[in-house]
């Protein structure tokens, strides 16, 4: 049981940052960031209200998959490895691929 709560912990901590991204920077003036802390998004993205929403919804749901991931773990622990391996390769390569996305949109 304890390894089954140390999941749950430690894919909360994980969602917990994708949360507050999303929540505290909807409505920022400045356009979002991926990872990467790119100053030149703000000459790149032509309607940032938009943007932003965009943005803030996406890390929704990868705080979201991270946050089922941990439910899995107390359900059997090998459904949350399973779900956490996935949020960690191909999770990260759908969210890059929609962040390419919304930014093509709005540039």
């Amino acid at each position: 049981m304890v390894g089954r709560i140390v999941g749950l912990i430690s894919c909360v901590m994980c969602a917990i940052p994708f949360l507050i991204i999303a929540a505290y920077n909807k409505d920022s003036k400045e356009p979002i960031n991926f990872w990467s802390g790119d100053t030149t998004l703000k000459g790149k993205v032509r309607n940032v209200k938009d943007y932003n929403r965009e943005m803030a919804l996406l890390y929704k749901k990868y705080s979201i998959a991270f946050l089922f991931a941990g439910i899995g773990f107390v359900v059997a622990p090998i459904i949350g490895v399973i779900l956490i391996c996935f949020d960690c390769t191909l999770g990260i390569y759908f969210l890059y691929k929609n962040y390419k996305r919304i930014l093509s949109l709005y540039s």
